[in-house]
């Protein structure tokens, strides 16, 4: 039986390092958000709901708002999860008249948000 050491990549990353993949993580929420049609806003929160990364299509105190509607969605969902023992969080798709709130599990303790509009082609 092993035990941990609480090194995780995020445990022994230098400010710098860190710094530097938040910066690749923004470039690669960018991209997408540019070059995919429908595509309003796009944003990483982390599982207590604090920003990772965000598109620059929108204002920063939008982007704040947003995280905060992601980690909400995020939490309603583990509730559900938990009420009814279905397990982690894949997917939440919010269909509403003008668009979408898409919010996706992109890894241990983090999410992705994206609103789009209604011509948004959405796959599964």
């Amino acid at each position: 039986m092993s035990t941990s050491t609480g090194d995780t990549p995020a445990d022994s990353a230098t400010p710098a390092e860190l710094k530097a993949a938040a910066a690749d993580f923004t470039w690669l929420l960018n991209r997408f958000a540019k070059e995919t049609a429908g595509v309003v806003d796009a944003i990483a929160v982390s599982s207590d709901g604090l920003l990772i990364a965000v598109s620059e299509l929108r204002e920063q105190a939008d982007s704040e708002r947003l995280a905060a509607i992601v980690s909400g969605i995020t939490s309603l969902a583990a509730g559900a999860s938990g009420n009814y023992g279905l397990g982690g969080l894949n997917k939440v798709i919010i269909d509403l008249e003008g668009g979408h709130v898409l919010v996706s599990a992109i890894g241990s303790g983090a999410v992705l948000g994206v609103v789009t509009d209604k011509e948004a082609k959405l796959g599964n």
